[in-house]
């Protein structure tokens, strides 16, 4: 059930237990003294990290699931063991090492907080236990009890003009949606859609469809009101010590750090929302750049609160003359060209510095774009996908599938940790005693799968051939993805059906790609065909998950670490094949020829660029307190950079340039850079010279891309498109303390705005 190497380690005769911890999530953390000698080696009087079942009087159920943090070294340090995620990671359990981001030590772990006053929209931190009620338990939430949600096709708008371009009308609202299923409570979401249906508000959106060469401009709305008009709070705890939007800083100090002298709760206001088109190549005014977020044109916005981000106003005036349209308050009007290849886009928030709660409360949606010369003809793959006005019943062969992890509260409510105690059991001191910021944390794995909006749900399919559009829209779990009989089959399972990868963000690959298992990053898509054809009708079949349930750091399943709990996380959905009702007229994937792919020309530069994870600079055995990007400078040394550092990256339009990732970190970061499609040249470990190519399934266009730890990956693109831009690790909560840099393609423009002068290169 916990992904540990000994899940069930009794203690031996004689030794007695001593806990300090919290009762937390219906389990039971904290630490176990060891008096005697423990199996593994640890010598007597050190702390092993457990966990425990309780009952509802509080009492220790055996056995005790515990883990040696050093199999056999003399000492083993106080560790935070988190529901769902091993205390020392696979590496440091082969070497014996436990890394300082694990390390809690006993004197600051007993550390106390202050906290700040409630108003300017923040109230008391609640930093020892999740706020809201009692989790819900994952195995009480029945499996396969309601079928999969196909997302149908947003409506364009009925008011936008004959003139050659999709318009759509889009907010964004607050509403309850049945994630869980049928006799559990609803949940409360936030999610995308037609402001001119509110019937099709959903979580995820429903789909963008777009043409190659055809326009789409969408009029993005932030309706997060009451009926009274009056703002929505976050339905999640907002870290206002990070690096963030702030509006509650006013025109001179958002999208700033804002500076406490206590410790501060969780911010109340409200909330700031852009939205973000994953993977398209599109002017900056239409990217969503994380200072160009807006707030809902509420009646109670309170006194000298920024009411738009430092960039607002510089893309408004410059999309109003480019496109002729007005900007109303509340609201941003992008236009995306869908000049690209015809791919698996989505759209989702990305506001700085709450990416990760936004996108966790339901805003993501698929754009795919269809058509043009690299695109394949209607009827060779596997189809329909649904289309506007299909009528009830209609069945699909080409479906979207957005895989995400969440976590609930028994009310049906999201559960997302409300302190940095849920993430290592460090419980202060934050503000003004340290830097590590009270509520962030600086990863979150979620206790149960849902697929489109619904948790563990079922598909049913003919034997046939079927298309899956496959996106990772989980915050930081990487997901290990197969086909078997048996769901709870001891991990690794034997594959039952392959994949057949036939793209991945940028389009189709080169040529399709047999696979028994999909490794798939968080942001990454996987184009695939799954062939159903033989087998007999009534069986059932499940896509499982054999990614870990912690961060990934590169290796196999079940050798290089524990996959995800079999009855939980380790399953995402069930297929039971029905009768067939129709004809498969598609073409076999093992026959298809793909479109040519024009790989890109030499390089003109190549820059070193690195990732990097950085500890309390006041508690130097706390960490990560927050993660970096930067560059490496000529000793081969991470040079660490923020958010609001002047520009390091700064392509000539037209340029084609690699940039070597360098990743000083233990765990794989998926990085994403805006507006390029780029190819994966390489990769090497760091201090060797051996090439290893991109794999067969990374060799087309890609906008994200694994960053293997101790690895250098390098990536090429071509700057097309002036502007300002970023890249970033698409693990959200990394994403929003820090791990994001701006880059500029050509010169710069915005010198009269003091926000926009540091963004500039020097």
């Amino acid at each position: 059930m916990t992904p540990y190497a000994d899940p069930f380690l009794r203690l031996p005769r004689g030794a007695r237990l001593r806990s300090s911890g919290c009762v937390d999530r219906g389990r039971r953390w904290g630490w176990v003294r060891v008096c005697g000698v423990c199996p593994r080696g640890v010598v007597a009087g050190h702390c092993v990290p457990f966990v425990a079942d309780v009952s509802p009087v509080g009492h220790f159920g055996p056995p005790v699931r515990s883990m040696c943090a050093t199999q056999g070294a003399a000492v083993c340090a106080n560790l935070r063991v988190r529901r769902g995620l091993p205390s020392v990671r696979h590496g440091e359990r082969r070497t014996g090492v436990v890394t300082r981001r694990r390390v809690i030590q006993a004197a600051v772990a007993g550390g106390a907080f202050v906290v700040l006053p409630t108003g300017l929209g923040f109230v008391p931190a609640r930093l020892s236990s999740p706020a809201g009620g009692t989790a819900l338990v994952p195995e009480r939430i029945g499996k396969y009890r309601a079928p999969l949600v196909i997302p149908p096709v947003m409506p364009r708008s009925r008011r936008g003009p004959a003139d050659g371009i999709d318009h759509y009308s889009i907010g964004v609202r607050q509403f309850r949606q049945q994630v869980l299923p049928p006799g559990l409570p609803a949940t409360t979401v936030w999610g995308y859609g037609s402001t001119e249906d509110p019937g099709t508000f959903h979580s995820p959106a429903f789909t963008i469809e777009a043409r190659v060469g055809t326009p789409v401009r969408v009029r993005w709305k932030n309706e997060l009101l009451d009926h009274s008009g009056r703002h929505l709070p976050h339905l999640l705890p907002v870290d206002p010590a990070l690096h963030w939007a702030n509006p509650p800083g006013g025109t001179g100090g958002r999208d700033g750090h804002p500076m406490f002298r206590s410790t501060p709760g969780p911010y109340t206001g409200p909330v700031p929302i852009v939205t973000h088109l994953h993977g398209g190549r599109n002017t900056e005014e239409s990217d969503g750049y994380p200072e160009a977020w807006y707030l809902p044109e509420a009646v109670d916005i309170p006194a000298g609160y920024a009411r738009v981000g430092s960039f607002y106003d510089v893309y408004k005036h410059k999309a109003e003359a480019a496109y002729d349209v007005t900007w109303e308050p509340g609201e941003a009007v992008f236009q995306y060209d869908n000049e690209e290849r015809p791919a698996t886009f989505w759209f989702h928030d990305h506001t700085l510095g709450v990416t990760r709660l936004n996108v966790y409360a339901g805003l993501a949606g698929f754009y795919l774009l269809r058509g043009g010369p690299a695109d394949l003809p209607t009827g060779v793959l596997p189809g329909p996908a649904p289309c506007p006005a299909d009528p009830p019943g209609r069945r699909y062969y080409e479906i979207p599938l957005v895989i995400q992890d969440r976590s609930f509260y028994t009310d049906g409510s999201l559960l997302y940790p409300a302190g940095r105690a849920a993430f290592d059991g460090f419980k202060g001191p934050y503000v003004p005693g340290s830097d590590v910021p009270p509520i962030w944390n600086p990863e979150f794995f979620g206790d149960t799968m849902v697929v489109n909006g619904r948790t563990w749900p079922v598909l049913d399919v003919e034997p046939r051939r079927y298309r899956l559009r496959v996106l990772n829209g989980c915050n930081a779990r990487y997901l290990i993805l197969k086909v078997v009989a048996d769901p709870v089959a001891r991990r690794p399972a034997a594959p039952t059906l392959a994949f057949w990868q036939l793209g991945s963000e940028g389009g189709f690959l080169p040529a399709p790609v047999q696979r028994e298992q999909l490794l798939i990053a968080p942001a990454e898509r996987a184009d695939v065909i799954i062939d159903f054809t033989s087998v007999t009708v009534g069986t059932a079949l499940y896509l499982i998950n054999e990614g870990p349930d912690s961060t990934f750091q590169g290796g196999r399943a079940g050798t290089d670490f524990t996959p995800a709990n079999p009855g939980t996380t380790g399953q995402v959905l069930k297929f039971v094949v029905r009768s067939p009702t129709s004809f498969d007229m598609s073409v076999p994937p093992s026959q298809l020829t793909l479109p040519p792919l024009v790989p890109l020309g030499t390089a003109d530069r190549v820059r070193r660029l690195s990732l990097n994870e950085q500890n309390s600079a006041v508690l130097p055995h706390v960490g990560p307190r927050r993660v970096l990007l930067g560059t490496v400078d000529s000793h081969g040394k991470p040079v660490l950079m923020q958010w609001d550092d002047p520009v390091t990256e700064n392509p000539t339009l037209g340029a084609t340039e690699i940039w070597e990732i360098h990743n000083f970190t233990a765990d794989a970061h998926p990085i994403h850079i805006h507006e390029v499609q780029f190819q994966i040249v390489d990769r090497r470990k760091s201090g060797q010279k051996t090439l290893l190519p991109a794999e067969p399934w990374e060799r087309g266009f890609k906008d994200t891309a694994i960053a293997y730890p101790g690895t250098v990956t390098r990536l090429k693109a071509t700057f097309d498109r002036a502007g300002l831009f970023v890249w970033h690790c698409h693990m959200l909560e990394h994403e929003d303390n820090e791990m994001m840099r701006p880059y500029r393609v050509g010169p710069a423009q915005y010198t009269e705005v003091s926000p926009q002068a540091r963004h500039q290169p020097p």
